[in-house]
């Protein structure tokens, strides 16, 4: 990794904290520093599960815990058991939590414009597209790609919103029974292999490999949530597709697509697959594609 960049990376990181006042105890003039602050906005007004504020906020489970044993103690939250399942506990604010949180939305806004206003015109939009661009970038660098079972929640999840997705975007709807693979199962080893992405710890897309006897791997079942568009997702879960199937053994990656998901078709295009006769049946499939993958074992 290039030092000067990483240079760079620290010194934004300390203005920024010191510009925030997460230095300070008393985030925002408050009596309470800036992790208690931030984690009463993430309640929010329906209240959180603990898992679910966790994985969001990226905290250890016994930080967390101190944390909100802190704003209980000052009156500001509740932790009780979860409404349809009492194994899960959800924080909630209370009344002087809900007019705490208001308290630290107006004391954040007055921050903002502090931001702001001393700079001119131009200024003021050079800083809040850079300031775009960074969190965009940040989010982008959070996704994480990991091989999972096809059977694991969170790959059941990404399958049904996809087979949702196509049944919405195709003329003639989607159903998967009549697809080339019907079973999720096929994506198990070692045949196939499931690739979730995860923001937050939450699902946000998935990728499939068919590992054929010769000398091609079928890429098949290409998702990302509509929330994550944008952020290069599509284009690192295809390469981590790509660099699967060349450790497997195999020279040629293939798959095929719909007419109806031209950014799709854009992805394939522009990282190098070709189109191809049809090597399938699948019989939602409008065009094939094939690519000569680099010898990656």
């Amino acid at each position: 990794m290039d030092a000067t960049a990483i240079a760079e990376v620290r010194r934004f990181n300390r203005i920024v904290t010191q510009r925030v006042g997460a230095l300070d105890d008393h985030f925002l003039s408050r009596d309470r520093p800036l992790g208690e602050a931030r984690l009463l906005w993430e309640i929010g007004a329906d209240g959180c599960d603990v898992r679910a504020l966790r994985s969001r906020l990226g905290l250890d489970s016994g930080y967390l815990s101190r944390l909100l044993r802190a704003l209980e103690t000052s009156g500001l939250v509740v932790v009780e058991p979860g409404t349809h399942d009492k194994r899960v506990r959800t924080a909630r604010l209370t009344a002087a939590g809900t007019a705490e949180r208001a308290v630290l939305d107006e004391r954040s806004d007055e921050l903002a414009v502090s931001f702001l206003e001393p700079l001119d015109a131009g200024q003021r939009e050079q800083l809040t597209g850079a300031m775009t661009t960074v969190a965009r970038l940040l989010t982008a660098a959070a996704v994480r790609f990991a091989v999972t079972d096809p059977a694991a929640p969170e790959a059941l999840y990404c399958l049904r919103e996809y087979f949702a997705e196509l049944d919405r975007r195709f003329s003639t709807g989607f159903d998967p029974r009549r697809g080339t693979v019907p079973d999720a199962g096929e994506f198990a080893p070692p045949g196939g292999v499931l690739i979730v992405a995860s923001l937050w710890s939450e699902p946000i897309g998935c990728g499939g490999l068919l590992l054929h006897d010769g000398d091609a791997a079928d890429i098949k079942r290409m998702w990302v949530d509509r929330s994550a568009r944008g952020l290069g997702v599509g284009r690192r879960l295809l390469s981590e597709l790509e660099a699967q199937a060349s450790r497997s053994g195999r020279g040629v990656a293939r798959l095929e697509t719909n007419r109806g998901l031209a950014e799709a078709i854009a992805l394939y295009r522009s990282a190098g697959y070709v189109e191809v006769e049809p090597f399938n049946d699948e019989p939602y499939a409008d065009h094939w594609f094939a690519k000569r993958l680099r010898d990656e074992r």
